[in-house]
């Protein structure tokens, strides 16, 4: 029997959702990629990357055992975001305050819906002293951010969902909130003022009324559809899976410029401008030419001078977009959103 979860948005509700995004849920949810690493083909290459210094981690065998049959993860390890742009050890301090007689149901809840009992680990931890295992997993996972995920991964993931967030906010900005949702995912159905998320799992509804406390919306490349926490006790939230992931190989391989446009404004320019299909920042762009991101300042300062790319910022990070007339140089109609990548 499939499940249904319904957000019932007022006026006030609608006026209080928000888009973040959020490095702790990105790095519980990537703990997927060592568990059900096929249902993620866009980061499966990122696992040979990671490989090495995860099997070095003293916790990786914890980590593993928190992810559930069936891709579940305790919802006290993704807080929802109180800011755009948290700081993980921040949101890492909200999960390190659980109460360690709730560890048991938390655990139970990503895990004994779909399997008999806990992964020992997780089941031993508990028998012994549940406020050390608490400990544990945070540490744990502390210590697979500032090792793994935040060196080596989140440079290149970060400006793909940024990206994702200037687009979505585009939309509910221009569009409304009905095509936002019919953008998200298609698990997602709004009407009469009640989102609905369809899935083909479980046999609880649940019916939460949104009100003054808002919807939050986290892009992600660790889910398949638009899912929510767990428990509907939770302040409401949805993850969905982030646009672009395809632009984020750790060997990426930019696109062919036009020649045309390569004789009109020079191979570097007509190269950035290939590129930002999404919009990308400084960094992401030298990283994915290669070449450093001075160079590419110098490049958009004229293509923004020009006014064939625009600026966007976020917070600290400024976002680079094709404007509507380089659009019209690449042969797109202009107002259309730029294609998606290959395999994004």
């Amino acid at each position: 029997m499939g499940e249904m979860h319904r957000f019932r948005l007022s006026t006030e509700a609608l006026a209080n959702a928000s888009f973040a995004l959020s490095p702790l849920q990105e790095t519980v949810l990537g703990l997927r990629l060592w568990t059900h690493q096929h249902g993620y083909p866009e980061q499966t290459p990122w696992a040979e990357v990671l490989r090495p210094s995860f099997e070095r981690l003293p916790g990786a065998p914890l980590l593993v055992s928190l992810v559930g049959p069936n891709r579940y993860v305790p919802d006290f390890l993704t807080p929802r975001p109180t800011t755009p742009q948290p700081d993980f050890h921040a949101e890492l301090a909200v999960a390190r305050a659980l109460p360690p007689e709730q560890l048991a149901a938390e655990l139970g809840a990503a895990h004994l819906q779909h399997a008999p009992e806990l992964p020992p680990l997780l089941a031993r931890g508990l028998a012994e002293d549940p406020a050390e295992l608490l400990v544990r997993i945070t540490d744990a996972l502390e210590q697979y951010w500032e090792r793994c995920v935040a060196p080596l991964w989140w440079p290149r993931a970060r400006p793909v969902l940024q990206a994702d967030l200037v687009h979505r906010s585009r939309i509910f900005a221009e569009r409304g909130a009905a095509a936002l949702f019919a953008d998200l995912d298609q698990r997602l159905e709004y009407a009469d003022g009640v989102l609905t998320i369809h899935r083909d799992w479980g046999d609880q509804d649940a019916d939460i009324t949104v009100a003054a406390r808002g919807l939050v919306f986290t892009p992600t490349c660790f889910a398949r559809g638009a899912v929510t926490s767990i428990s509907p006790d939770y302040p409401p939230s949805i993850v969905y899976p982030a646009r672009g992931q395809g632009t984020m190989s750790p060997v990426p391989q930019p696109p062919p410029a036009p020649a045309a446009l390569e004789l009109l404004l020079g191979a570097p320019k007509a190269r950035l401008l290939t590129l930002l299909a999404e919009p990308a920042s400084t960094t992401e762009l030298a990283a994915r030419l290669g070449v450093t991101p001075g160079a590419v300042s110098q490049h958009l300062a004229v293509l923004h001078a020009t006014r064939l790319v625009t600026r966007t910022r976020r917070g600290r990070l400024v976002l680079y977009a094709r404007s509507g007339l380089a659009d019209e140089l690449l042969g797109q109609r202009p107002g259309d959103d730029p294609p998606l990548p290959p395999g994004s």
